[in-house]
């Protein structure tokens, strides 16, 4: 984080870091079966991209990222440039960037369900938005991107039988 509170310092040095491993990708690519090449991409790439994501995944430039990693996944199925990767996401079982930011996120406000107030709290009305958790009324932009707005609005939005998920379960 720089001292205008972006991200772009970050996302900067991790598109040097998901270059090297586009690069790490494209190299054995001939003599590797498909398989070796997606433990390289999650060894080098998902690890770099999931590292702190919950911070920089909503930032206006994180968009060049999903284009780098649609690029790494066209390498590691040697498909073209112009095919679309929405059927590779799912063949390998791989999330794009959008998908792992709010997994990340709503696993942190599933982890952290003792930082957030439940909407109960604050109204003593039985409404259907009872089990959501409280959304405080905020002006400011910066913290309605934060993450901890972001995940109460995506944690309100999920079916009550996901809510309900004991926090101690696997994810």
């Amino acid at each position: 984080m720089d001292n205008t509170l972006s991200w772009n310092n970050h996302i900067d040095l991790l598109k040097i870091k998901l270059s090297t491993a586009s690069y790490i990708i494209i190299n054995p690519r001939t003599y590797m079966s498909a398989a070796s090449l997606e433990m390289i991409y999650y060894a080098f790439f998902h690890s770099a991209t999931s590292y702190g994501i919950i911070f920089w995944g909503n930032s206006s430039r994180s968009s060049t990222l999903l284009s780098m990693q649609n690029k790494a996944i066209r390498i590691t199925e040697g498909r073209g440039n112009r095919v679309s990767c929405r059927s590779v996401f799912k063949k390998l079982q791989i999330f794009s960037l959008t998908s792992q930011y709010m997994l990340f996120l709503l696993i942190f406000v599933v982890q952290n369900k003792n930082l957030f107030s439940s909407s109960i709290e604050y109204h003593n009305i039985d409404t259907t938005q009872r089990n959501n958790l409280y959304l405080p009324q905020t002006n400011l932009t910066i913290y309605q991107k934060a993450a901890y707005f972001l995940g109460i609005k995506m944690f309100s939005n999920l079916p009550l039988e996901i809510k309900n998920v004991d926090c101690n379960q696997k994810v």
